[in-house]
């Protein structure tokens, strides 16, 4: 199957006041260019089962491992046992349970208000599952072939222009134009002022502006004890930008809300299919096609 690549020509332009200079104005012109075959991974069977399957696998190996610290005493008392006990001895018709001091109220029993946990986590418990490495595989190419039509990416939720009648969308050459001089960049290697504007200025014109804006707008405060453990934002998945290399053009778009970038050779299942719903929105470089091969 062939594509066509995207060629981007980038008009700068500045106006000049007596206060100074205004921002930059970017005027973002798209052309077709060489089309290129896409790798045989794009074609695969679309397997649901496995694509689950590796990203319940993805999780677990990430999961951080969890549980109550040793007993050590007074110096640190696990939870449960915070209390000042004693024991009543033998000969009282009473079990041999801790008691608090001063008190009858049993303590520190798994079986006693405010006890320990009878049977708590363990550090030493590995969550990790494993994946044999051909259905690791074919989990991610399904992902691929999902990423490929048109239907599944709308149903996915993502929105885009009208005009966009075919995927994945595959960014080609890059050149700006800047009093009248035109210079050419790879569009991996480019971060040189504005980068990030540049890349949303390309990503509206290609037609994906409606997806940014519905991450963006998307984004809100997790209710619970989240807040608290550094994850106080949800945002919306939205635009998956593979390349080659994390170099500039990745640097500029993993600033904007709900955009993810992966090098190719990172590629897996979790980065085109999260939460297991297949047909992300996704972005490709021409270098990056040529490395899944």
């Amino acid at each position: 199957m062939k594509v066509n690549v995207l060629d981007i020509t980038n008009t700068i332009s500045q106006t000049e006041l007596d206060a100074g200079r205004l921002p930059d104005v970017f005027e973002i012109s798209v052309s077709d260019g060489k089309k290129v075959a896409l790798p045989a991974a794009f074609e695969s069977e679309i397997r649901l089962d496995l694509v689950k399957l590796a990203i319940a696998s993805s999780r677990a190996n990430r999961r951080q491992k969890y549980g109550s610290r040793a007993h050590v005493g007074k110096r640190a008392p696990m939870a449960g046992m915070k209390h000042s006990v004693e024991w009543w001895g033998k000969g009282r018709g009473v079990s041999r349970i801790m008691r608090r001091t001063g008190q009858s109220r049993a303590a520190q029993n798994p079986h006693t208000k405010g006890g320990r946990r009878a049977h708590g986590p363990k550090v030493e418990k590995n969550w990790g599952r494993k994946l044999n490495l051909k259905e690791r595989r074919l989990a991610r190419n399904s992902a691929l072939t999902a990423t490929t039509s048109v239907t599944t990416v709308s149903a996915r939720g993502h929105r885009f222009s009208e005009e966009i009648s075919a995927l994945p969308i595959i960014l080609g050459n890059y050149s700006e134009v800047r009093d009248g001089k035109t210079e050419e960049f790879s569009i991996e290697t480019f971060n040189h002022g504005s980068a990030t504007r540049k890349v949303l200025a390309i990503f509206n014109e290609i037609g994906l502006g409606d997806d940014l804006n519905r991450a963006r707008d998307g984004r809100n405060i997790r209710a619970g004890k989240a807040t608290m453990r550094g994850r106080v934002h949800k945002t919306p998945k939205s635009i998956l930008l593979v390349v080659k290399e994390k170099s500039g053009l990745a640097q500029a778009a993993r600033n904007l809300p709900g955009v993810d970038v992966v090098a190719a050779r990172d590629l897996c299942a979790e980065d085109l299919a999260p939460g297991g719903a297949i047909g992300r929105l996704t972005v490709f470089t021409k270098d990056a096609v040529e490395a899944l091969n």
